[in-house]
């Protein structure tokens, strides 16, 4: 069935948002014995102004339409985020997407991330596949100098996941923040067969997209302060910022700006590394 990926991702959205609230986080009272974790169905289509029948239909999969008004209500009703609000509204009324992925990189963008010097920088595909980066971000994040074809690029994902990345990336918060992100792409375009295969081999690879992923939490793409400990370099410290061009939302450049210790630093090796 059509979108029908995206109605069970609905479903289960929903079901997760409804499972991690209690009616005393709503302002409700509970009456009786509760044998499952959050809120009840009914109780969130009470919230909501919608009927029960309707709000189950939709965490059930079910091919209805709900208005942009409904799932405003359902977003509240369910304390959501503005991030999630959006997820929501995306995985209900799915925006038919082009299928082919532009990995197109503007020369404006190539020589933008060329000249940052000891700022590490690098571009992401559709896919979260790097597709060129910086010395800097070489160093910093280990990357090889180069890759000789498309089927040697380097999927983000998987590095932090499973490669070399995993040792310079936190284990904990900022994989879970990217992981997040991930799922927000995908929402875009539930059919694509890239997609799902890198979704089956993160699952059969990493026990901690695992068991991130069934929780359906989403994140857009946020600045973060980062900092990280490299024993080649030291305490490193960076504003974590993604661009995204208008003309290519598909693509994502990602710029640490150093501090200036960091950068001092950093701009040493990479003199050290030419000569």
């Amino acid at each position: 069935m059509e979108n029908g990926l995206s109605r069970t991702s609905l479903g289960e959205f929903l079901r997760t948002r409804r499972e991690r609230l209690t009616p005393v986080d709503v302002g409700l009272v509970s009456y009786g014995r509760r044998r499952i974790p959050g809120l009840r169905r009914e109780e969130v289509a009470q919230l909501a102004y919608i009927g029960t029948s309707w709000y189950t239909s939709l965490e059930q999969g079910r091919s209805i339409n709900p208005s942009e008004d409904v799932l405003n209500n359902i977003a509240k009703a369910l304390r959501l985020t503005e991030d999630e609000r959006q997820h929501l509204h995306l995985l209900a009324r799915p925006v038919q997407q082009d299928r082919e992925a532009d990995q197109h990189i503007p020369a404006g963008i190539e020589r933008m991330i060329q000249v940052l010097g000891p700022h590490p920088a690098f571009v992401l595909g559709r896919y979260w596949d790097v597709l060129m980066w910086n010395k800097a971000a070489e160093l910093v994040f280990r990357l090889p100098s180069s890759v000789d074809t498309e089927l040697e690029r380097i999927n983000w994902i998987r590095y932090l996941l499973t490669g070399v990345g995993a040792s310079v990336e936190s284990w904990g918060t900022g994989v879970k923040v990217l992981i997040a992100q991930f799922r927000a792409d995908y929402a875009r375009f539930p059919e694509d067969a890239r997609y799902k295969e890198l979704i089956e081999e993160f699952m059969q690879n990493s026990q901690l997209f695992r068991e991130i992923w069934p929780l359906h939490e989403v994140q857009a793409v946020a600045d973060h302060h980062k900092r990280r400990h490299d024993p080649r370099i030291g305490e490193m410290e960076f504003e974590h910022a993604t661009l995204q061009p208008p003309g290519n939302p598909d693509l994502k450049v990602m710029i640490y700006t150093a501090s200036t210790d960091t950068s001092v630093r950093l701009q040493r090796m990479l003199e050290t590394m030419e000569n």
